[in-house]
């Protein structure tokens, strides 16, 4: 096998993208989204290629992620929501248990899953940082959808071989 290089791949035409959207927390999550679905749309991504979800809270992300998943009709999936600190300790639990369970789904399925759940402590923090994040996300979901395209190929015909 030769070293080579797979280039970063912005290009969203043809992607098909999934969104768990978490109601708790509502305004941080809708800035999230608008966000995230401009930036798919500025990478090419068509409006009819994205299917979005919403579930309650954090906590019920992964499930329906899963399910998602499952259908095996995206490229690529988005989780957004967000986790402030309050007074006890269900921050921690929540944080925590959401983001475990988003990995493991990506990882049991083997489909890129961009991360939007913002854990912030004050709502300051969850509004000044919710454009840049739901941008980020779009743009890891696209570029991480591509290079799994790429590597599946590459496996493909590495086993023609």
């Amino acid at each position: 096998m030769t070293v080579g290089l797979f280039e970063t791949n912005l290009a969203g035409q043809g992607l098909r993208i999934g969104i768990v959207q978490a109601r708790f927390n509502e305004d941080v999550c809708h800035g999230l989204l608008s966000a995230c679905l401009a930036e798919l749309m500025h990478l090419g991504v068509e409006e009819e290629d994205i299917l979005q979800v919403t579930v309650p809270g954090a906590l019920e992300i992964p499930l329906a992620l899963q399910k998602m998943a499952e259908t095996m009709q995206f490229d690529a999936l988005i989780a957004i929501g967000a986790v402030i600190r309050g007074e006890t300790y269900h921050f921690e639990l929540v944080s925590n248990e959401a983001g475990a369970g988003i990995t493991r789904v990506g990882l049991d399925f083997g489909i890129p899953i961009a991360n939007a759940v913002l854990t912030t402590e004050n709502d300051e923090q969850a509004e000044a940082r919710m454009a840049e994040k739901g941008t980020d996300a779009a743009r890891v979901a696209v570029e991480m959808a591509n290079l799994t395209i790429a590597l599946e190929e590459l496996a493909e015909a590495t086993e023609d071989e």
